[in-house]
């Protein structure tokens, strides 16, 4: 334990992932929940009194209280670079809830504003904890594997309904939450990036404005490519986000990852559909440890704004690639 754990303060809990941040904040003992603030002040006032912390008025006073080092943003996608341009001016570095922004050029604001500010900036990116990612990532770079050759990967989960369907807030549909898992994952567990993306989008399931269907060809620098199926295309009761499964195909064999296949099942009498309660690690916990102990040792946060963007242009290319049918070629953006 650090002598002074890190101040950490939490801005929104629109997004579904913010429970998860904030019981993972309160059980670590190098981090301290200081308090909430969101832009609905009875949203922020209910979690607060769930997590028996501060309720600040407005983001604003909870970025002026000097004890509060660092904020977690889990906002409605389209208020990211709002609130992290605020977190960079005010001093306080940043998690920020995925995707990075809605549009490249929202992304590479937020980036050079910390860069600016002098605070760090960090994507969330909790798969990269799971143990068996983590486990995957050991066996590919010890090399008995061989090299990676082709991924296959899906992310498919049921509809979140709310802000998530609104694409002035979310910046799109399934594509826009479910692709930048998994295309982090692949980028992380091959070291490269995308170059190309060919996709096929629709919104079949329900017929709305928003995609719920959505098949993403991606080609990476090295000739690897990988195909990701990030639909909305299970039912409401499903029991968890999405059932991220990762295949690497390789020189020696074939890895397969199940990413919540370790879990008990919860059934209950109320109304409630079944939900999976998983085991073997808490991937929001170890998550949120790395991004304090970055900080605390002054080190650099190990998913960064970059990595954020990158996995944001493969969703943004799929959807420009089903509108005109072509493959995207992805230009290297200025770092």
């Amino acid at each position: 334990m650090v002598a002074k754990p890190l101040q950490i303060g939490m801005i929104s809990f629109a997004h579904l992932h913010a429970e998860g941040y904030a019981h993972a904040i309160q059980a670590n003992p190098n981090t301290v929940l200081v308090g909430i603030a969101d832009d609905v002040q009875t949203r922020a006032n209910q979690k607060a009194e769930r997590f028996g912390v501060t309720s600040y008025s407005t983001p604003e006073d909870l970025l002026s209280d000097k004890e509060v080092s660092a904020v977690v943003i889990c906002s409605e996608n389209a208020k990211h670079r709002h609130f992290v341009e605020l977190a960079a001016r005010a001093g306080k570095h940043v998690l920020c809830e995925k995707p990075l922004a809605t549009t490249e050029d929202d992304a590479l604001a937020m980036i050079s504003c910390c860069k600016q500010a002098g605070v760090q900036l960090m994507t969330a990116f909790p798969c990269r904890y799971s143990p068996i990612a983590q486990r995957l990532k050991g066996y590919l770079d010890s090399g008995r594997a061989g090299a990676i050759l082709a991924f296959r990967g899906t992310n498919r989960g049921s509809n979140p309904g709310g802000w998530f369907c609104d694409k002035s807030l979310s910046g799109g549909g399934a594509t826009i939450d479910h692709t930048v898992h998994v295309t982090d994952l692949m980028r992380w567990l091959l070291n490269d990036d995308v170059v190309e993306v060919y996709a096929e989008i629709s919104n079949g399931i329900e017929h709305q404005e928003f995609d719920d269907v959505s098949f993403i060809s991606m080609k990476f620098k090295s000739g690897v490519f990988g195909t990701l199926d990030a639909s909305w295309s299970r039912p409401s009761g499903f029991p968890t986000w999405g059932d991220v499964t990762l295949e690497v195909v390789t020189e020696n064999g074939t890895i397969s990852m199940d990413m919540f296949s370790q879990n008990l099942i919860r059934y209950s009498a109320k109304s409630e559909p079944a939900i999976w309660l998983n085991w073997g690690g808490n991937m929001d916990y170890y998550m949120v440890d790395a991004f304090a102990t970055a900080l605390l040792t002054g080190t650099t946060v190990p998913i960064t704004g970059h990595d954020g963007l990158q996995a944001a242009r493969v969703a943004l290319a799929a959807y420009a690639s089903a509108q005109t049918y072509q493959t995207i070629n992805l230009h290297t953006p200025a770092h």
